[in-house]
């Protein structure tokens, strides 16, 4: 049996079609972003190589602190060139702590929905 769809019905196959075909880009777009960042944190794993800090001079030129191996190194990162400015003894960097104090976004976020809820909870004056 042969259905004809008249014009509306036409309309919503169409825009059902489209937002199908949206979805599954969605889904492809996302999964293939997710392989991507895992692939290169794989990339990074086990090197000798790590910038620990970078601080901007300009809008092209940057120093950053390396480490390399066991030596930790200053460089300066223009445009075109990168300059070795010095080694650095390790006795002389000083280590920084999270910043947070340790907090990560999930009990970030939980905070901030147990304060909404309580103050949704309490009656307007």
């Amino acid at each position: 049996m042969m259905i004809l769809l008249n014009g509306r019905g036409n309309s919503y196959a169409q825009l059902i079609t489209v937002l199908l075909v949206f979805v599954l880009v969605l889904a492809v777009t996302a999964l293939t972003t997710k392989w991507i960042a895992n692939y290169q944190k794989q990339q990074g794993v086990n090197c000798n190589i790590e910038v620990m800090e970078t601080a901007r001079i300009s809008n092209n030129k940057y120093i950053q602190l390396v480490r390399i191996g066991k030596t930790y190194m200053a460089i300066a990162v223009c445009k075109d060139t990168v300059t070795m400015l010095g080694e650095i003894p390790k006795e002389q960097l000083t280590e920084i702590t999270s910043l947070n104090g340790g907090t990560n976004f999930k009990e970030l976020f939980d905070k901030v929905i147990k304060k909404d809820s309580s103050n949704a909870s309490k009656p307007k004056e």
